[in-house]
């Protein structure tokens, strides 16, 4: 059986990625290889053993174009709410809060916030699914 332990996205400044991520979700660097044209940064918390691996390609300027192909990352807490409120507080713009229904079923409150190059990340309320 397969386990999922990480997804890799392309940034261009790593400080500011890095920062990024610690503030809205808590995530750390767990570790940093730096190799001669590029850095691995894993990034991980308690809540889980999947990391998100940014890598900085050295010399890059240029945005990344993040294609029509690419959905997003997701994430769940507790409380929605809370982190909502922190988030929009520390100036980071989350979007407004959704309730995702099918028919009269509650399927999920969510909402989505862009990090600096542009990823979206879908913020799911724990329960049903997400858990």
């Amino acid at each position: 059986m397969a386990k999922a332990i990480h997804s890799m996205i392309r940034v261009l400044d790593e400080a500011r990625s890095v920062s990024f991520y610690e503030k809205a979700f808590d995530l750390k660097v767990a570790d940093r290889l730096d190799f001669e044209t590029f850095t691995l940064i894993y990034l991980s918390n308690a809540e889980a053993t999947f990391e998100l691996e940014l890598t900085v390609n050295k010399g890059r300027t240029e945005p990344y174009a993040l294609g029509d192909g690419y959905g997003h990352l997701a994430v769940s807490v507790d409380d929605l709410d809370a982190l909502h409120a922190r988030l929009t507080d520390a100036g980071l713009g989350p979007r407004k809060l959704v309730e995702f229904r099918n028919g009269d079923r509650l399927v999920a409150r969510f909402f989505f916030i862009a990090d600096p190059d542009g990823y979206q990340i879908e913020v799911l309320e724990r329960g049903g699914r997400f858990l």
